[in-house]
């Protein structure tokens, strides 16, 4: 078996939605693994550990609910719900059967996204269970400090744990993955909001202006992010993995 944190596994019958789903996050590092039938989610199951599932029970009407209890109750895989059938008691059934979220389908792939990286933090918390793909991590360094890029967080040189929102840890990892390379507002709205993003929307400015207060605040010197006149900005440090 592999192991990868950023590896998800996506049960739906919807073949469309699975290519759909499968672009979009691979624009944030993720590995999208797409399966249409019980039979096909075991084997995948039996090849590689993932991340998370997120599953839609009408794959086996009638059968759904064994499902998401073989996922995250024998599995111990983290597991949301995304389906047509999300009224209330059908949402309290699958929180109760052990899915971590439950969204209505089909939900706008920006907050499928949150919700998955929601679920992977509360994981990866202090006394939360560990499965087998979350006992590895994933870290980039740079001038001593660390980003984990599964979770999130930032650490400082001493290691203490710096807050980030989700749009100012996105805004982070794509500066880290891209480091010393000139990146123009396009391309970060691309990377944090995805393809559909309004490349008028200037809650990317917001976010980076945030970023940079938060960084020189903690400590980090000079100007970590240059801005490149008509061209874009820059992570001015070399990063390690």
């Amino acid at each position: 078996m592999t192991i990868s944190h950023s590896r998800l596994l996506i049960v739906d019958n919807d073949s469309a939605q699975l290519a759909q789903l499968a672009d979009n996050f691979a624009r944030y590092g993720l590995i999208v693994v797409g399966v249409e039938t019980p039979l096909q989610m075991r084997a995948a199951l039996a090849q590689h550990d993932y991340a998370l599932v997120v599953l839609d029970p009408a794959i086996a009407p009638e059968k759904g609910a064994a499902l998401l209890h073989e996922l995250a109750i024998e599995r111990h895989l983290p597991v949301i719900v995304h389906s047509a059938a999300c009224g209330e008691a059908d949402r309290i059934a699958a929180l109760e059967l052990g899915a971590e979220d439950c969204l209505c389908k089909p939900a706008n792939p920006r907050e499928l996204l949150a919700r998955i990286r929601a679920a992977l933090r509360g994981r990866m918390a202090p006394g939360a269970p560990l499965n087998a793909a979350a006992t590895a991590r994933s870290f980039a360094s740079f001038d001593g400090w660390r980003v984990d890029m599964t979770t999130g967080q930032l650490f400082d040189p001493k290691g203490t744990a710096v807050s980030l929102s989700d749009g100012e840890f996105q805004l982070l990892r794509v500066f880290v993955e891209h480091p010393r390379q000139v990146l123009d507002r396009s391309r970060l709205l691309d990377r944090v909001h995805g393809a559909t993003a309004d490349h008028y929307d200037r809650s990317i400015d917001v976010q980076l202006c945030r970023l940079r207060r938060k960084l020189s605040a903690c400590g980090l010197k000079g100007p970590v992010i240059r801005t490149i006149r008509n061209e874009g900005y820059m992570f001015v440090h070399a990063v390690t993995n």
